[in-house]
């Protein structure tokens, strides 16, 4: 018979390496939020989760069920093998610790394979996450990159991070860059998914003298940062890192790729457009038309997003903001470190 796992021993084991989680929840469930890290290996598929469901409305729950056996019958020999390739320790976890993964934890004990069942399923990981959030007491120091539009953060700490240094990507937990353009060949994150990576990272770095975060506002795309993070952010060290235009101009083409998205950028410029001055709206409005991207970003740094972050770089004490001045990512990452007390060798 399998054994159930509570949220803590199986968050203790996972934090060891020592069991893989494995999602049997639809393919469309696991991409809507799951716990990080685990393998979707799912019971049903979408369309199969969906006639049973309907069955169980229209019919009865005794149908639905009959009908369920019916369709994992005949999938069974592949369910086993695709766990039996799993080596050491699984546990398997539905919404609420139901059907889905009672059955599953069933089935492969019965063939000889053993898999513990998480009590409460995703749900209950869901509100332990949230819970976490709401007590979190973030001990590090906190160094926040701020600049103007594509200088380069992101970049900077993806380098850094991958140096070993304590970088948190709250843009790329959230999937959106920020901005009115953000999401342009993206798709947007949830809250669910959202903060179970946050809460990964902060718990990750909760020993470490300090983190490296982005200067963001409250939302990024279609979530939310905590109160907390948000209060941390505004009392940490504030880095302004100061780069040349035609350097920033050549990020935001790189990142963004507007060639690729030209409908994407005239939709979100129609969204802010009636915020700058009517001649040079027409003008990016013209050159985003004739894929003149470089011209449009130039205008669109000067006349919106440049005006932007100067307003709200004056909302800090200046003795919380430091100027990196530099040419190049190379050169910010360099400045970062040695703000931070860590020289590069």
């Amino acid at each position: 018979m399998f054994q159930d796992i509570s949220i803590d021993e199986l968050l203790d084991l996972k934090s060891k390496g020592e069991i893989t989680l494995i999602d049997v929840r639809s393919p469309s469930e696991y991409k809507d939020a799951t716990i990080p890290g685990s393998l979707n290996i799912p019971l049903f598929n979408d369309e199969e989760r969906a006639e049973v469901g309907t069955i169980y409305k229209q019919t009865s729950p005794q149908a639905a069920k009959e009908r369920g056996l019916e369709i994992f019958s005949a999938k069974l020999p592949a369910f086993i093998k695709d766990f039996a390739q799993i080596e050491g320790k699984k546990a398997v976890f539905c919404w609420r610790g139901g059907m889905r993964s009672r059955t599953s934890a069933t089935v492969l004990d019965l063939m000889g394979i053993k898999a513990y069942r998480l009590e409460g399923g995703y749900r209950t990981y869901r509100n332990w996450v949230v819970e976490k959030l709401n007590s979190f007491d973030l001990k590090p120091k906190v160094y926040v990159l701020n600049g103007n539009t594509g200088s380069g953060k992101t970049t900077i700490l993806h380098r850094l991070r991958k140096k070993g240094y304590p970088a948190i990507d709250l843009e790329g937990m959230a999937n959106h860059r920020g901005s009115i353009f953000g999401q342009m060949g993206l798709k947007p994150h949830n809250q669910k998914t959202f903060d179970a990576l946050l809460f990964q990272d902060l718990e990750r770095f909760q020993s470490s003298p300090y983190i490296l975060i982005e200067g963001e506002s409250k939302r990024i795309g279609k979530v939310l940062l905590p109160d907390f993070l948000v209060e941390k952010k505004e009392q940490g060290i504030q880095l302004f890192i100061d780069m040349p235009i035609e350097e920033r101009i050549t990020h935001i083409l790189e990142d963004y790729q507007p060639w690729n998205h030209r409908e994407e950028c005239i939709e979100a410029f129609d969204r802010i457009k009636r915020r700058i001055h009517t001649p040079i709206a027409k003008q990016i409005e013209e050159d985003l038309e004739a894929e003149n991207f470089r011209a449009a970003v130039g205008l669109l740094l000067e006349f919106y997003y440049d005006p932007l972050y100067e307003r709200s770089a004056n909302q800090y004490p200046e003795d919380l903001k430091v100027t990196l001045k530099v040419k190049n990512v190379d050169e910010a990452v360099e400045a970062v470190l040695d703000q931070v007390g860590v020289k590069q060798s």
